[in-house]
């Protein structure tokens, strides 16, 4: 008797919009965040509230895995901890730059990081990035600067902010490379817990002081595990997925959701300008959405760095 014929292989794809939704999801989370870390920057040094919502994150990914982190290769560890040092240097640029800088002018220069990301993969990896992908990056950054920028002056602050753009751009990059669903639990860990200790250590306090109000508490519990924990392990998963520049562009919403929950929760007021920058934010993620060639990935390296 003759053998069955195998029918057709069904080739499974990587579920690019799924990771797609999930990381606008995480980008929502940051956004919503604004309103209430500026009432608790307030009442407490920046520096301390970092370290205290990354330390509360790591602690929340590591009891609800705990051997997330030892099923790590000495490989998969050591990424770890790269990711964390360029997300905690981005934390810390930002907020550095901060002290000179206009709020607006921070958020067009941090959100630079769409530019540098392909910039960073196309010399650091040598892969191309297509004309659709460059389109949506320029797009992007019209828009940001419509939403946030009012005037423009170069001095020390704008110059750390760009090194906070360019940090994260190595953030998005290296964990395109380096993460896989597998191990996404273990790696944000090992990141999370590297920021703990960057942010802990620029604090200047051998020992971190106790938040000192119930609103400074609500307020890190608020962004401890929604912000950070829930948020940078949907990143991490959502980044074995999708190529660095579709990531970064995707992240761009975070002004558009931020100005969302300032108008919802704080009152603020949206004039044609922000409105219209967030149109082409969203008019980028879209771009990237709609034509298949920008949304190739190329092969990951895992944890074998």
């Amino acid at each position: 008797m003759a053998e069955p014929v195998p029918g057709p292989t069904a080739v499974r794809r990587p579920p690019t919009l799924a990771a797609t939704l999930a990381l606008l999801a995480a980008t929502g989370a940051w956004g919503s965040t604004f309103v209430v870390v500026k009432n608790a920057i307030a009442r407490m040094p920046v520096m301390e509230f970092l370290a205290w919502r990354f330390a509360i994150a790591t602690v929340l990914l590591a009891l609800v895995r705990p051997r997330a982190v030892a099923r790590l290769d000495r490989g998969g560890r050591r990424a770890g901890v790269v990711l964390g040092v360029a997300l905690g240097a981005g934390y810390i640029t930002q907020t550095l730059g901060l002290a000179t800088t206009p709020a607006s002018v921070s958020g067009f220069i941090t959100g630079m990081f769409v530019v540098f990301t392909p910039l960073t993969a196309a010399l650091l990896l040598r892969r191309p990035v297509g004309r659709t992908a460059w389109t949506a990056v320029a797009v992007a950054t019209v828009g940001l600067a419509l939403l946030s920028l009012h005037g423009f002056s170069l001095g020390w602050g704008e110059l750390l902010t760009l090194a906070c753009a360019l940090a994260f751009a190595l953030h998005i990059v290296g964990l395109g490379e380096w993460s896989t669903p597998a191990d996404a639990v273990g790696l944000a860990v090992v990141q999370l817990s590297t920021v703990t200790v960057l942010c802990a250590a620029c604090s200047g306090r051998g020992l971190l002081r106790p938040p000192p109000d119930d609103g400074v508490w609500v307020a890190l519990a608020l962004t401890a595990v929604a912000a950070t924990a829930v948020a940078f392990l949907v990143q991490t998963w959502a980044q074995a997925h999708l190529a660095p520049t579709r990531a970064a562009i995707v992240m761009t919403m975070e002004p558009v959701f931020a100005g969302v929950f300032g108008v919802w929760l704080g009152g603020d007021r949206l004039g044609s300008r922000p409105l219209l920058g967030g149109a082409l934010v969203l008019a980028a993620m879209l771009l990237v959405e709609i034509d298949p060639r920008a949304q190739t990935l190329g092969p990951s390296l895992g944890s074998s760095w």
